[in-house]
């Protein structure tokens, strides 16, 4: 899929090789791991960059401008499927998060990617951010785990990054057929598929959600 993120992605590796993290068993096993980029921020809702590869270009070019960072944004985290439900994310998250303070980065973000938001596609993130439940925690469980490790639910990503292919790519990577142009929900898609026939073109812009952790 290409996106701007690419054009940046192999500096950030360069760059910023200390902010990828792994979780190893004691046998040394992979069990997870995650990475993020320093980036300057000034607190503020209006400062904060688009979402996952606003975070990216502004981490990479403000290294390439000589600006100090204050932020540490937790770009992703991952377990592996037959070690979930064990806390490691939780782990992961927490030492990650200390490592950055320790490091002279007072703030930490994340644009979260809320695994439920998939089931309602048609849902604007700006009200999905919103749903809690009984209990007052956040109906999305990924979103509830980083709520339960200090954090609060800031602010919406709405256009976190932005995904395009071909017709025919789009096809394959979904399993889906696209016969005619219109907007389509897609697997495991939070938002929906915007086909251009015409243009052979398809466009998926990716919604996520801002946290930061205390």
């Amino acid at each position: 899929m290409a996106t701007i993120r690419l054009k940046y992605s192999e500096r950030r590796s360069a760059y910023f090789p200390e902010w990828e993290f792994y979780l190893v068993s004691s046998d040394e096993r992979l069990i997870g791991g995650c990475w993020g980029v320093p980036l300057a921020w000034d607190g503020t809702v209006g400062d904060l960059p688009g979402g996952f590869t606003g975070s990216l270009v502004r981490a990479v070019t403000g290294h390439e401008e000589g600006v100090v960072p204050n932020t540490f944004v937790l770009m992703a985290a991952a377990v592996r499927s037959d070690e979930q439900g064990r806390g490691h994310s939780s782990r992961v998250i927490t030492a990650v998060r200390d490592r950055a303070v320790a490091g002279g980065l007072g703030r930490v973000l994340a644009p979260v990617r809320p695994t439920l938001k998939s089931r309602y596609p048609l849902t604007p993130i700006e009200t999905f951010m919103t749903w809690t439940r009984a209990d007052g925690l956040p109906l999305d469980p990924w979103l509830r785990t980083h709520v339960r490790l200090g954090a609060t639910v800031l602010a919406p990503a709405p256009a976190s990054q932005t995904m395009t292919g071909s017709v025919a790519e789009w096809e394959e990577w979904t399993g889906m057929v696209f016969p005619s142009s219109g907007v389509y929900t897609i697997p495991a898609g939070l938002t929906t598929l915007a086909v251009d026939r015409a243009a052979d073109l398809g466009t998926y812009v990716e919604p996520n959600i801002w946290l930061r952790h205390a």
